[in-house]
Order: C-alpha cells, then sequence, then structure tokens
C-alpha cells in the first residue's frame, strides 16, 4: 500500500549556519518562495549574503559557543521570527542529534535526516555496526576502546598494524592518526584522544586497520519518507591533507564504471530498506584490490555537494528543502539519472601555502573569478575580514568541463585569475596538485597531496643554495 503523504508547510526557514553555505542555502530558499532567517555572530555582522535574507538577527558574540553553536538562541530566534523549519547547513550543529530532536520536539521541521538516524549513525563504531549487519563490507576495527594501553595494544594486534586511531563520534578527519607498529601507538592514543576531547566534547576512541594508500569516494544519496531512495552518483575527495579534502571531482576518475554502479544500486537498496530519510552521503574506501569497504553515513549536506550538482543538474539544496518537508522522491526528482561531463572542485583557504596555518586578515582584494564553466560559492566580499574564530574556507571554485581535462584546465585558470589581498591563501599547494602528472592522469590516492608537497620539499633542498624545506610540509 502507497503511504500517505504528510507534507508540511515550509513559510520561513532559520539558516542556523554562516559563510559560504548560508549564502547557499537563502539561495535555494529564495527560489522557491521561502521568506528566510539569517543569524549572524558580531564577527559576521557585515556578510554579504545576510542581504539576501527575508529577516537578519544577531546571534551573539563570535565566538561559536556564543553564536553558532547557542542552541537556545537559535530555538528562540526561530521561535520569535515564525519560523517553521531550520536548516542546518554543514558543520556546527549538522550532525548534532540534541538539536535535531529540539527543533522537531518544538514542532518545526529539522532540515535533514530525522533526528534518529542522526543519534544512530552519528557514532562511528554503531554506525559501522549497523552497516555490517546489512552486509556493507568493512575493514577490521574494533569497538570502543578504554584507555587501558594493554587493550588498546591486543586490539591492535588483532587488527593488524598499521592501524588508525579514530574518534567515535567525530568526523572531518579530526583527531585521526595512524599507528604503524606497536611503539607508536600508545603516544599517537593519546594525542587522538586528547584532540577528540577538545573537538567533540567526548574521548571515545576506536581502531581500525589503516588501508594504504586508498582513494575516498563517497556517494550522494537523496531519500523522502516513505522510503524512496536515489542515490546521484559518486564524488572522489582523494585529495586530502591530514585527512581533510582539498579537491573533490565527479565521476571519480579511472575507477570501473559497473563497479561504481552496482555499489549505488546495493546502497539505494539498502538505506531504502531501512527507511533512511531526507539527505545523506556514505563515504567509503578503494582499491583495486579490496573494492569499496564502508567508511561512514554523514548524515547532513556536504561540502563538496556542488560538483554533483554540476554533473547531473540537480539541486540538491532545494531537494533537500522539498523531501523535508513531505514530498516523495518521484515529484522531486522524476526524471532518470544523467550525468554529463566532469565537475571538479577546489576548497580556497586562508591559510599560509607552505606552512598550512591560519592566515586571518582583511579582504582588501576579494574579487572571484568569472568564467565559462566556472562556479564560485562564497560568504565574503571584498572589504571583509577572515577571523580565527572559525573554519578558515574562502571560497569553493567548481570548474566544469566536457571532460575531466577540460574540467582541471578551467579551474587552473579560475584559481590563477582568483584575486585576493590581505591574506594569506592555499592557491598555490592546490595548483600544484593540479598541475601533478599523477593527479593529470587520474592516478590519484589519499596520499597524492602529501607526496606533491614532499616532492616539492625535495627539490627545494636539491637547489643551490636552498634553505631546508619546513618539516611541517612533510608531516602526514
Amino acid at each position: 500500500m502507497t503511504p500517505k503523504l504528510q507534507i508540511r508547510p515550509l513559510r520561513r526557514v532559520l539558516v542556523a549556519n554562516r559563510g559560504a553555505v548560508a549564502a547557499r542555502i537563502l539561495r535555494a530558499l529564495n527560489a522557491q518562495g521561502i521568506e528566510s532567517i539569517a543569524v549572524y555572530s558580531d564577527a559576521d555582522a557585515e556578510a554579504p549574503y545576510l542581504q539576501q535574507a527575508t529577516v537578519r538577527v544577531r546571534l551573539g558574540e563570535a565566538p561559536p559557543l556564543q553564536s553558532y553553536l547557542n542552541q537556545d538562541a537559535l530555538l528562540r530566534i526561530a521561535r520569535e521570527h515564525g519560523a517553521d523549519g531550520v536548516h542546518p547547513g554543514y558543520g556546527f550543529l549538522s550532525e548534532n542529534a540534541g538539536f535535531a530532536e529540539r527543533v522537531e520536539a518544538a514542532g518545526l521541521c529539522f532540515i535533514g535526516p530525522s533526528s534518529r538516524w542522526i543519534r544512530r549513525l552519528g557514532h562511528k563504531t554503531e554506525a559501522r555496526a549497523l552497516m555490517a549487519t546489512h552486509g556493507m563490507p568493512m575493514t577490521p576495527s574494533s569497538a570502543v576502546l578504554s584507555d587501558d594501553p594493554d587493550v588498546v595494544a591486543r586490539a591492535a594486534a588483532r587488527i593488524g598494524y598499521p592501524v588508525l586511531i579514530k574518534p567515535a563520534g567525530g568526523g572531518g578527519g579530526i583527531g585521526m592518526l595512524p599507528a604503524r607498529d606497536e611503539s607508536e601507538l600508545a603516544a599517537a592514543w593519546q594525542r587522538a584522544r586528547s584532540v577528540a576531547q577538545r573537538s567533540f566534547g567526548q574521548a571515545e576512541l576506536y581502531l581500525e586497520k589503516l588501508i594504504e594508500r586508498p582513494r575516498h569516494i563517497e556517494f550522494q544519496v537523496l531519500a523522502d519518507r516513505y522510503g524512496g531512495v536515489r542515490v546521484l552518483g559518486e564524488r572522489d575527495c582523494s585529495v586530502q591533507r591530514r585527512h581533510q579534502k582539498v579537491i573533490e571531482e565527479a565521476r571519480a576518475p579511472n575507477v570501473p564504471a559497473d563497479e561504481i554502479d552496482a555499489m549505488a544500486k546495493r546502497l539505494a537498496t539498502l538505506l531504502a530498506a531501512l527507511g533512511y530519510d531526507v539527505i545523506g552521503t556514505v563515504e567509503m574506501l578503494y582499491t583495486p584490490a579490496t573494492g569499496f569497504v564502508f567508511l561512514e553515513l554523514n548524515t547532513r549536506l556536504q561540502v563538496e555537494h556542488a560538483v554533483t550538482e554540476q554533473v547531473t543538474g540537480i539541486d540538491i539544496v532545494a531537494a533537500q528543502l522539498r523531501l523535508a518537508r513531505g514530498e516523495p522522491i518521484e515529484a522531486v526528482l522524476p526524471a532518470p539519472l544523467r550525468l554529463r561531463g566532469h565537475a571538479i572542485e577546489a576548497r580556497v583557504y586562508a591559510e599560509d601555502p607552505v606552512r598550512f596555518l591560519p592566515s586571518p586578515g582583511p579582504l582588501t582584494v576579494y574579487r572571484p573569478p568569472v568564467g565559462e564553466g566556472v562556479r564560485v560559492e562564497t560568504g565574503y566580499a571584498q572589504g571583509g575580514r577572515v577571523t580565527s574564530y572559525y573554519d578558515p574556507m574562502l571560497a569553493k571554485v567548481i570548474a566544469t568541463g566536457a571532460d575531466r581535462a577540460q574540467a582541471i584546465s578551467r579551474l587552473r585558470a579560475a584559481l590563477d585569475a582568483f584575486a585576493i589581498e590581505g591574506v594569506k591563501t592555499n592557491i598555490p599547494f592546490i595548483q600544484q596538485v593540479l598541475a601533478d602528472d599523477d593527479f593529470i592522469a587520474g592516478r590519484i590516492d589519499t596520499g597524492l597531496a602529501q607526496r606533491v608537497l614532499a616532492g616539492e620539499a625535495m627539490a627545494e633542498t636539491r637547489a643551490p643554495g636552498a634553505a631546508p624545506a619546513p618539516a611541517s610540509t612533510l608531516t602526514t
């Protein structure tokens, strides 16, 4: 029997975020004729995207705990200004199950997966256990472990070195550290524990088998509230620094299409059987020897969603809004999926391109590139200021072409044309990667960026009279 549709009104939505994602959500709301409430901290009071909103409300002082992480203030503003929905964007509270539950309890539409899925999948070991129960391939791993060194050492020996230490309640690569033998394990465990406690408010850790030089490939999922699921193809996110994505593209180069399509169908079937809803991204590791193995499921909009939009023609944020309010997948995505061309995205950060430390300061010059096949998502304008309170990403530059070579060429030209003064940026590093022979040939894996940096450092040390390269460029 066809489930009864329960479509709720979305007349005014509070955007519980800042920067590029807030600008992106506001654009989607305006396109659908939905009023918006944009909140801002004192540091973002002059942000250009605020002018796109129906209502603009000060949230608090600059520190995140007093602004974008202040659940009480967000819910109060939503109530006082007549919101009937809350979009969390990505980062901040987007995968906070407690916040989603409070939004739902207030009678508002949380524009993301149901809170039960955020809670169930937000804990990495529980998510792995759930997906393993349903047949997803996995690397060997442990449950959450105590801090007893003997317990940790026995678990590592059982899995087999090298292992990766991972926070159970975190994401974004934060706190992940490798241990290649028992001599490295104890110290790495304590460092990971400290980072996890500081970053996520909990220090639970577990171990996972470290796959050497894998591809990081993820699948974009959209789903309705009635068991309908679509997988919108894959993205390759293998170019990373310290487990942080830098370059993403669609489709994944040099991976057999039949393997990708088979995994997409498998995920659609599994998630439909579970009853997963609205939006998510299944992140996986891939090598020719192992095939795909499950990594995690992110219960939110991804930073890199634009590359999928470019090759599918689907507005993922608009679809997320419609699915969250209860529309069926057939109405939101009526046509068969057709992928066309190639898209590639670079994350431009305000950071030193050698030491990779944040570079806050005023944007005395800020002129994003324009051109055929070029799209820029940003929350900044000339005259603005990059502060030390938030992630230093300035913009996402997305280039689309008829094929991968054209997309790369357009991205390199766009980055060359991106005029930024007042802060340092990672554009020189991105250009090094884009010009690398292995990258151009599609011979990529999660260690590529580090090899590019190491090669540059070696070239510098071989140059006559050159000073030794900074040690930080060789950090893994």
